[in-house]
């Protein structure tokens, strides 16, 4: 450690929010460049490096190979599958010095695609599994959480490329086996759940999360197995309802009521039911929303929702993809006076406002398209907005009175909420997501041309699958997931070191043991850590020592004139006294023991 390119840090970083953030930097694994943007330290480079074995073991084992591609590339090939305008302000983009369009990329797909294009050309190739691990660049509006959430990560990235679907689902199980592999090789608990595909296009896809409460990502189990990310958790749909003898529509007065909650309390005021009170699940709420395309096109979209639900933006973008979407703003409001806030209806919506001839303002003379809750099936009976201020209508119809563009997932998901394929009740619970896998399909192969000779001779377009492994995310769960108080606590197969050997005194005796341990303990293959820094003091070691986090501490101290060493246990906190004739076997075997060999 006297030579070793490190400093660590007594007070924790005033921007570092998680553990991992704080530790990381603290012990000098990592430094911060700019905002979400980190440098590695010696030591945090070898843990990366360990962890990034485990993955390229297990994708040899899956049968990929490793390929590396550069970060910085051309527009064109993103331009050709839509992604330069998909990805929107995530893409760092920029131009060389004769003006031609650039970008640092946020995934691979497109070249991945070109490259097998390049090389092969019949069924005979097939299948093939490629990987890179590489840096990826997202610009990210709220770096977070140190490498949790940064704006330049390292992720594993690979790619089947497959004649059919039947490959392509071989190809998928494969990479879905080999994360399970990484996953539990690298002691990371987690739950594999269904997911949206987002940017990257395709129809299959599975996110691996681990539970944890600093996860950003909220996801959904049920006790019958039944797990999904929240943003694609479908809403069984109820039956409809006959409506033949349902009581005709009426508005009536509902002064100062433009909430849920005030609605609610006037109708049981005013308009009281004979055998129960009117809920907020009774009304249909109506939230116009602005969604802006990958080209800039802002446009309004109105969904209607149970008025017990809020609107989740994060599952409505899902839907919606790849717009963004955010609530109509006071200007939107302004051009459309026909939307009359806090007491909107269908009847400015969708097809009615089409077939009654709404006068809608001059900027934008389009109806507003109309989309509906799957819970509002036919016949289900409604309060709602009646487009005047001040006045509601009540139970309006759906499937009689008013109608819809289609359907959109975008309400809330509940604690208690039955899953979809009826295996119980929905739990929410948080996590980080660590790997991601698509079947992609044929989406970027059709765009770029990606076709081989069938058995026939006939052209084919080729099915691929993408499947990314976040390995400095993973790296920071690690972080995340083991420690305690005093500082980081690795499992031994990613730790920096095995054993962190303290001198703990100014006796050349204890000094020239402590280093013979070290060497001895090198010789036969046990990683060490040797803190023989002169000036230090012994309580400052042991503060170094726990902070970084080696499974085993070795103290070569005052026991020595007794004829013992000190052996730490860090994750178990345990200690005791060792013979030092002894010591270097009983390490190797504890090491030996720990690391599964």
């Amino acid at each position: 450690m006297s030579t070793l390119f490190l400093r660590t840090l007594r007070e924790d970083p005033a921007d570092a929010e998680v553990a991992s953030h704080r530790l990381l930097l603290r012990a000098g694994y990592i430094r911060r460049a700019a905002p979400g943007i980190y440098s590695w330290m010696p030591l945090g480079l070898r843990v990366l490096a360990k962890v990034e074995a485990v993955v390229r073991e297990e994708m040899a084992r899956a049968g990929s190979q490793e390929v590396h591609f550069p970060a910085l590339l051309p527009k064109e090939p993103y331009e050709t599958t839509g992604r330069w305008e998909e990805y929107g302000p995530n893409l760092f983009r920029l131009k060389d010095r004769k003006g031609g369009d650039m970008l640092l990329a946020p995934t691979h797909e497109e070249m991945f695609t070109l490259l097998v294009k390049d090389l092969y050309s019949s069924y005979k190739d097939l299948p093939l599994s490629l990987y890179q691990i590489q840096n990826k660049y997202r610009d990210e509006a709220r770096p977070r959480a140190g490498l949790l959430r940064g704006r330049e990560f390292i992720m594993k990235d690979a790619y089947s490329f497959d004649i059919d679907d039947a490959g392509l689902e071989a190809s998928y199980q494969a990479q879905r086996a080999a994360y399970i592999r990484v996953f539990d090789r690298l002691g990371i608990d987690y739950v594999i759940v269904s997911a949206t595909s987002g940017a990257m296009g395709g129809s299959k896809s599975e996110e691996f999360l681990a539970p944890t409460e600093i996860g950003e990502d909220t996801y959904v189990r049920s006790p019958g197995g039944y797990a999904a990310n929240v943003e694609a958790v479908t809403t069984p749909v109820p039956d409809a309802v006959p409506y033949d003898d349902a009581p005709a529509a009426h508005v009536e007065d509902t002064p100062d009521t433009p909430t849920i909650d005030t609605l609610v309390a006037h109708a049981n005021a005013h308009h009281p039911l004979p055998d129960r009170e009117w809920t907020a699940a009774d009304t249909l709420k109506n939230v116009v929303l602005a969604l802006t395309s990958p080209a800039g096109e802002r446009t309004l979209l109105a969904v209607g929702l149970p008025g017990d639900r809020d609107a989740d933006m994060a599952r409505l973008e899902a839907a919606l993809a790849p717009a963004v979407v955010e609530p109509a703003t006071e200007a939107d409001f302004a051009r459309h006076p026909e939307l009359v806030k806090g007491y909107i209806g269908p009847g400015v919506l969708g097809p009615q406002s089409r077939t009654t001839g709404v006068e809608r303002g001059d900027e934008d003379d389009a109806a507003i398209p109309y989309l509906l809750d799957p819970r509002i099936v036919p016949g289900t009976r409604w309060i709602t907005g009646a487009n005047e201020p001040g006045r509601h209508v009540f139970e309006l119809t759906a499937g009689r009175d008013f109608t819809a563009d289609g359907t959109v997932e975008g309400a809330t998901v509940r604690e208690g909420d039955p899953a979809p394929d009826g295996s119980g009740p929905l739990e929410l619970a948080r996590g980080v997501e660590i790997g991601h896998i698509f079947q992609l399909g044929r989406k970027y192969a059709q765009a770029l041309g990606l076709q081989v000779l069938d058995v026939n001779g006939k052209q084919v377009t080729v099915t691929m699958g993408s499947y990314g492994i976040g390995v400095t995310r993973a790296l920071a769960l690690l972080a995340e997931l083991n420690h305690d108080e005093l500082g980081l606590m690795w499992p031994p197969h990613v730790a920096p070191f095995h054993v962190h050997v303290v001198a703990a005194g100014k006796d050349q005796a204890v000094l020239d043991t402590a280093e013979r341990l070290a060497g001895e303990l090198e010789a036969g293959g046990v990683e060490v850590l040797y803190d023989d820094r002169p000036k230090v003091s012994p309580g400052v070691k042991f503060k170094d020592a726990e902070l970084l986090g080696a499974p085993f501490i070795l103290v070569v101290g005052r026991g020595l004139a007794d004829g013992e060493v000190e052996l730490k246990v860090r994750s178990a906190g345990t200690s005791e006294a060792v013979p030092t004739a002894d010591a270097v076997a009983t390490v190797s075997a504890r090491v030996r023991e720990a690391l599964g060999e």
